[in-house]
């Protein structure tokens, strides 16, 4: 796939209207790298002005924040303020709500100020500005249900647009008992994707699969690297056979990039 990458843009004096930032999950995670490439299709076939940092990018220093260590946070943050600001980026896209509310929420008190959108809201005014149609034919009917990430949904107020585009797709879609405001987490959020979970009656993200299942959909939909992971395995374990997708796949398939 060609990509451009921000640093080699610069030096041809071009300035590319958003900066895509890919995450760890995105560059390293074999299940995110298949949502990084979706989205970079879209982007593609929206004639999006946009680059990547490349080998520039580092992590955003959310689990060192979550995980209590505010030192190494503010290294990575001041560090990652450097390279956006010397580029001077203005927009950013992420397909990661951790790095979204990051960027979004935490930088500005470094330096840091850019507008931040997530992938679910980009793609969804792409659609409304007609810059990419979907047809719904691929999932025209199915039972979806959406799981709603931490940070994305009850830090950020980002219910609607991911709701929209499975409409969009003509899939019936059916809640959890728990969405939106009072939805549950998927177990990985503050840095706890990194550690093993406390001793209890049930996982967190059992439980969770349980309420997906209930919904006797055939298709998890996701927008979040974390929340794949971990209704992935909820589904792996009660053996299953429910598909979790990331949305930005799903408005792939459906507009056969």
């Amino acid at each position: 796939m060609k990509v451009p990458i921000l640093s080699e843009l610069k030096l041809k004096g071009v300035n590319p209207e958003y900066l895509f930032w890919i995450g760890c999950a995105g560059s390293f995670d074999d299940r995110s790298k298949k949502v990084t490439k979706a989205f970079i299709k879209i982007l593609n076939k929206a004639n999006i002005s946009y680059a990547v940092l490349g080998k520039e990018e580092s992590c955003t220093g959310d689990p060192a924040k979550r995980s209590g260590n505010e030192f190494l946070f503010q290294m990575k943050a001041i560090s990652n303020i450097e390279i956006l600001n010397s580029y001077d980026v203005k927009n950013i896209i992420t397909t990661c709500p951790h790095c979204f509310n990051t960027l979004k929420n935490e930088y500005p008190e470094l330096g840091g100020n850019y507008k931040v959108i997530h992938h679910t809201t980009f793609i969804n005014n792409l659609v409304k500005e007609n810059k990419i149609s979907i047809s719904g034919g691929v999932y025209k009917g199915k039972k979806i249900t959406y799981h709603d990430p931490c940070y994305l949904g009850r830090a950020n107020g980002i219910y609607e647009a991911p709701r929209e585009l499975i409409k969009k797709l003509d899939a019936e879609l059916v809640e959890m008992k728990s969405c939106k405001s009072k939805s549950l987490c998927c177990g990985a959020g503050g840095a706890q994707m990194f550690k093993e979970p406390e001793k209890g009656n049930q996982d967190i993200n059992i439980k969770r699969s349980d309420e997906a299942i209930e919904t006797d959909s055939k298709i998890v939909a996701v927008s979040c690297p974390f929340c794949s992971t971990m209704m992935s395995d909820g589904m792996t374990s009660k053996e299953k056979d429910i598909d979790v997708v990331d949305i930005a796949q799903m408005i792939e398939k459906a507009e056969d990039l």
